[in-house]
């Protein structure tokens, strides 16, 4: 598991890695939860590796491959086809990847990024697609800015070897988080236009993309269910509002997970260009978005977010050598509770202390099931007990080494193979 904050270079490493994989005559696979982040992989590594390497991008809609440092594009049968008779060193894409036919017969690395985003259902397919037939399984590469509680239980009781970034590139300001209350949502707008004024970009992400009780959202594995007490900002009627009332003299434009893919890469695009100075989305820009020039993220609703959305979220911006802003705004159903996790969000700019926060305050799962996050049935130390977890896994090394000692310990093993976990 590599551990780095959103800007600190983890896919470089990855890129390193997956060439050097190439080097001694092997195949890698790096997979994406999002087409867009996919997409920006691709670019990234054509312009990294492109000149030395058949590089292939599979997605839903995407059926792209470079060679010879030319882009082509093909049919999806045939790319399929060409991926499997071994034309491409490395493979990008989503879990697409894991839906279709696709033979790698020399795959010996496979990198996720931004693994809390699949399921713990997704990551067991992927072990059972990288696992050979002589019962060999292809290196594998986590990655994320927040690991997720389950995974992060799992570093701490030694079962995951982890790597952390713990620096950032030089240049780079910590990203100023405001909760804003909201008789302050003017002043707010305000300071947009400010920035805009100045060269930069800004986000404004909603929960919604329609006002509608429908809930057509975007908030992931996570359905919420709301009331019509307060109003939930949905991404059409802010541009509409934010467009004609607040910044008319402005270039806005929307993005969410609806619309078809061509039109969010011609949107994104767009947005890269500097040709949009503010972009209204929904969580659809949570990964893997790369805006140097922008220096706002403005999050409405962020209570209907988790810590490591929220973390993505404000990651889009301060990518760059200027100062950047993330501004939190609640609705008034916020509790006490929700208040507080915000409170420390705001207060803390480390990806490692808020996944260590959402253990604490989640619990870490079932370490031997399929819960991400909740209360485990076992009684476990957390990271407030590091000298416990010390001794604990010093003792079960060596329990381990004279295991036949240990009938009981045996059977209870036993017991969880079925339903082992597939990190």
């Amino acid at each position: 598991l590599l551990s780095g904050d959103v800007g600190s270079g983890k896919t470089v490493v990855a890129a390193v890695n997956m060439y050097c994989t190439v080097l001694n005559g092997f195949q890698s696979v790096m997979m994406a939860p999002t087409e867009i982040l996919a997409k920006q992989h691709f670019e990234s590594l054509k312009k990294l590796l492109g000149k030395n390497l058949n590089i292939a991008l599979l997605t839903r809609s995407q059926f792209l491959g470079i060679i010879n440092d030319e882009i082509v594009e093909f049919k999806k049968k045939d790319l399929v086809k060409a991926i499997s008779e071994g034309l491409f060193n490395i493979i990008l894409g989503t879990h697409a990847l894991l839906s279709e036919k696709i033979s790698l017969n020399k795959l010996a690395l496979v990198v996720i990024d931004e693994q809390h985003r699949f399921g713990v259902q997704q990551r067991k397919l992927i072990k059972e697609k990288i696992t050979g037939l002589d019962g060999l399984s292809a290196h594998f590469l986590s990655m994320t800015a927040t690991p997720i509680p389950r995974s992060l239980a799992l570093t701490i009781y030694g079962d995951l070897d982890l790597s952390v970034i713990d620096e950032m590139p030089v240049g780079r300001k910590a990203v100023t988080t405001r909760l804003v209350e909201s008789f302050n949502r003017q002043k707010a707008y305000d300071f947009i236009s400010e920035q805009v004024k100045k060269g930069r970009q800004a986000f404004v992400v909603c929960p919604l993309i329609l006002p509608t009780n429908n809930l057509d959202n975007e908030l992931g594995d996570q359905m919420v269910f709301f009331d019509s007490i307060n109003e939930k900002k949905s991404v059409m009627k802010e541009y509409e509002f934010l467009s004609k009332q607040i910044f008319p003299n402005f270039k806005v434009g929307y993005l969410h997970g609806k619309m078809p893919s061509k039109e969010k890469d011609f949107v994104m695009q767009k947005f890269k260009n500097g040709e949009l100075d503010i972009l209204i989305s929904t969580a659809v820009v949570e990964v893997g978005v790369d805006i140097p020039n922008a220096s706002v993220m403005m999050i409405e609703g962020a209570e209907r977010f988790g810590l490591a959305q929220l973390h993505q979220f404000r990651g889009r911006v301060g990518r760059a050598s200027h100062q950047s802003y993330c501004l939190l705004f609640t609705t008034n159903e916020a509790s006490g509770t929700t208040l507080d996790r915000l409170k420390f969000f705001e207060k803390n700019n480390s990806g490692f202390s808020l996944a260590e926060k959402d253990l604490e305050t989640r619990g870490p799962g079932e370490v031997y099931g399929n819960t991400q996050s909740g209360q485990d049935t076992w009684k476990t130390a957390g990271p407030t007990d590091p000298e416990l977890v010390k001794i604990a896994r010093k003792s079960a090394s060596n329990i381990v080494l004279k295991l036949e000692k240990y009938p009981f310990i045996i059977e209870k093993i036993n017991d969880f193979i079925a339903g082992n976990h597939w990190e």
